[in-house]
């Protein structure tokens, strides 16, 4: 029996062995094309919050939880600072995952990123997920006009946030000119969605070298980012020598920028710019660089 779901899912995106497919080479010979996304968002106060560092008292969820939104607001207004100087003394251009609000809510970080030539990359227009979205399509283009006013340019890359998806959330982000998602992480390798008008390109993210599972809900010691960071990475070096592979690297503020954590993030990049197999780029070069070897599909 043929589970529908299922079907609809290898319909958008047929299964594909990676040892079934022509080598991927990846530019001046690089094993491995190391995308690293710094998420900013916005957390709206008069709401639940995204996620959680210390659980409510007597486990009764009160609004507004000012600890947790504090948790956050730390991240914006000191451990961004400390991302941000780790790229730029490495000189580091990395891809922003960013609320469209947060243009106009936190300008200042905006900027930042924008004089320094970050990717922005759409990540809603406010933090929460897809499936709460009354109208996608408005929210979409909201987020990219935010984005496009502030920076001149339209985002080509979008992430969810916190991945989700509906069945029809692809296709409107194809309608509104996304090239590439975050949101499906299930390859070491870009591969097409199908979607209409057009197909759009999955560049692979992670849920491994992300500091949500490593440190929000996995507990670890600060020093795990940069240990499993370096098994990744060797990794896939080894294995890019047949076929190009894509690592992701994923951070948000108010997690890796605090001061117990910022050494093993800056160790980590040290680290990855040691590697003459590996190429730094951002989700928007990863794209065209797949594209232009692997042409897309013809539009569902």
């Amino acid at each position: 029996m043929t589970d529908p779901a299922f079907k609809l899912l290898s319909d958008r995106v047929p299964y594909s062995a990676i040892v079934d497919r022509p080598p991927l080479k990846g530019p001046d010979g690089a094993r491995v094309l190391l995308w690293l996304i710094v998420n900013v968002e916005h957390w709206s106060i008069e709401r639940a919050m995204p996620r959680t560092v210390l659980s409510p008292p007597m486990g009764q969820p009160l609004l507004p939880d000012l600890p947790n939104w504090s948790w956050h607001e730390f991240g914006m207004r000191v451990g961004f600072w400390r991302i941000l100087s780790a790229l730029d003394q490495r000189k580091i251009r990395p891809t922003m995952a960013i609320n469209g609000v947060v243009c106009s809510s936190y300008p200042r970080i905006a900027s930042a990123a924008r004089d320094l030539n970050w990717e922005f990359m759409g990540h809603g227009f406010v933090q929460g997920p897809m499936h709460k979205v009354e109208d996608q399509p408005a929210a979409i283009a909201q987020t990219i006009q935010a984005i496009k006013s502030f920076t001149g340019k339209h985002p080509r890359g979008w992430e969810s946030p916190g991945l989700t998806e509906t069945d029809a959330t692809i296709d409107h982000l194809s309608a509104a000119g996304v090239d590439y998602v975050a949101d499906w992480i299930l390859d070491e390798q870009p591969c097409y969605i199908m979607a209409s008008p057009k197909p759009v390109i999955s560049v692979p993210y992670t849920v491994e070298v992300n500091d949500i599972p490593v440190f929000g809900l996995q507990n670890h010691r600060s020093d795990e980012f940069y240990h499993r960071g370096v098994a990744q990475l060797d990794r896939l070096i080894a294995d890019g020598a047949e076929s190009t592979r894509v690592m992701a690297v994923s951070v948000h503020a108010y997690l890796t920028g605090v001061p117990h954590r910022i050494a093993g993030f800056e160790k980590l990049l040290d680290y990855i710019q040691s590697r003459p197999e590996v190429k730094i780029m951002t989700g928007e070069d990863i794209a065209d660089w797949y594209r232009a070897q692997v042409p897309p599909p013809n539009a569902r």
